[in-house]
């Protein structure tokens, strides 16, 4: 997976999720989850790390319209 880096959280409103998830469908249930509530910068696909359970997704969010509500 690719590095978070300072400009993924530069200010308030910006985060980095990881999901880790049993399947490829979970993984991608939660993004589509997190995408109705908030803007998300979804990934296309999900990865596999070698010794490690299941299957990882990164998005990125941006939580700032729901913060200044």
């Amino acid at each position: 997976m690719r590095e978070i880096t300072d400009t993924h959280v530069a200010e308030p409103g910006l985060a980095v999720v990881e999901v880790a998830a049993a399947d490829d469908e979970t993984a991608l249930a939660v993004q589509e989850w997190l995408a109705a509530r908030c803007a998300i910068a979804p990934a296309d696909r999900t990865t596999r790390e070698p010794g490690e359970p299941g299957v990882r997704l990164r998005g990125f969010l941006d939580v700032r319209q729901n913060l200044n509500s």
